[in-house]
């Protein structure tokens, strides 16, 4: 048998009808705060995520899938989905528009890691992206978006996590503190951790492995760093979060994991320690793959584990067609489609029997899908042009004329 390949897999029953209430709710929110949705290509050309994503992450580093086509151009999977929106920002002349461009998306990405729960190599991200304004209103507007999303879909626990990681000059001041600190830890960091310390040593505090978080576990903050605008950024934001009466505590360890990051960056953590959003500030992006400066700011948020989270909060609608629509002999199985074809055309759901089972199959088999009604159609009330309904909830039985059936199911 085929399976599907090792990091994906099927969405389907239940937790389908958990996605479309999550995509609804996004749909929802996002207008709210007037973005507008964009959809990007799954494939890029690979020199778009060395430049974007930087080449010291564990995404280019390890985790990209990555090929030639048929004239030998080197494509990848998108692995992350801002690196693309800026580059339809640019492409498009999205910046010839009013700005800022507000900008919303969901769909695939691809990384070859290891697969665990509510993480897969093909796995889904809703996110937004802001271009044209470099105001820490910005920040706190997609932060509010983001925590007004979870508070809508129910997730009443959750933690958001702020720092800032400053500009590329207090950078620099921090990059040497750093380099001390870990100079006489080098031979305990792994290879990969070794091979960053001179390039971009940040990228060391985001490590996953546990020898290295043991050894940068008190490691000097970049919050010590920072220039006195990226202070009065920082502080500007707090208080402004304070107003909107959004809760956060500033997490020194927040840095994120791609290099396009400056300034502020944030993480939503859900009661159980799961990150279900992660974002922040990249004014450098839009420049550093072939536009002008502009700054931008984002978030992008895991479908796969919001959605394991929403289920623990909340069931799925149980799915009810509004009634199914059997019958007893040839003629009635005619008619039946007849009825439930002009009943779905009025916007009822309506289920029938496909198989040509006995009338008790049929009833059976309408239980089993959670029918609101049923209704068995055979010559007699061909004839008559009535039949009887019946409410499976309560078994009561009304007679109906099969004109008016779709009068009858209007509450």
């Amino acid at each position: 048998m085929i399976q599907a390949p090792r990091g994906t897999r099927d969405v389907y029953g239940d937790e389908m009808r958990i996605w479309h209430k999550v995509e609804a709710a996004i749909r929802r929110i996002t207008d709210a705060y007037n973005f507008s949705e964009i959809r990007a290509p799954i494939i890029e050309h690979t020199d778009l995520f060395l430049r974007g994503v930087g080449d010291t992450t564990d995404i280019v580093q390890k985790e990209m899938y990555t090929f030639e086509d048929k004239s030998g151009r080197s494509l990848s999977l998108r692995p992350e989905q801002t690196a693309g929106v800026a580059r339809a920002y640019i492409e498009r002349g999205l910046h010839n528009q009013p700005q800022p461009t507000k900008l919303w998306y969901t769909g695939p990405n691809f990384r070859y890691e290891t697969p665990q729960a509510g993480r897969y190599r093909q796995h889904y991200q809703f996110g937004v992206e802001v271009f044209g304004s470099a105001s820490y209103a910005v920040e706190a507007e997609i932060i509010s978006l983001g925590y007004t999303l979870l508070q809508d879909l129910g997730i009443k626990s959750v933690s958001v996590n702020i720092n800032s990681i400053g500009c590329p000059t207090c950078r620099k001041i921090y990059h040497a503190t750093l380099r001390t600190f870990i100079e006489s830890r080098m031979d305990k960091l792994c290879g990969l951790c070794r091979g960053r310390a001179d390039k971009n040593p940040l990228r060391i505090l985001d490590c996953k492995t546990a020898s290295c978080k043991e050894q940068i576990a008190d490691a000097p903050i970049v919050l010590d760093s920072l220039d006195d605008e990226c202070r009065t950024h920082f502080t500007a934001l707090q208080t402004l979060l304070t107003k909107l009466e959004i809760p956060f505590k500033i997490n020194p360890k927040v840095v994120r994991g791609l290099d396009y990051y400056t300034r502020t960056v944030f993480e939503f953590i859900e009661g159980e320690g799961l990150t279900v959003l992660g974002g922040g500030r990249y004014d450098g992006l839009i420049e550093e793959i072939g536009g002008n400066p502009t700054p931008g700011v984002g978030f992008g948020m895991g479908m796969e584990r919001l959605v394991q989270i929403v289920q623990k909060h909340q069931s799925a609608d149980i799915k009810q067609p509004d009634i199914f629509i059997g019958h007893a002999e040839e003629a009635g199985f005619i008619k039946s489609q007849e009825i439930a074809y002009n009943l779905r055309q009025k916007g009822w759901s309506v289920e029938t029997d496909l198989l040509v089972r006995s009338v008790k199959a049929q009833m059976k088999y309408a239980d089993k899908i959670n029918a609101k009604h049923t209704v068995i159609l055979g010559g007699n009330e061909i004839a008559t042009g009535k039949a009887k309904i019946k409410e499976m909830a309560t078994g009561t039985q009304t007679e109906v004329a099969l004109t008016d059936i779709a009068e009858y199911l209007t509450p």
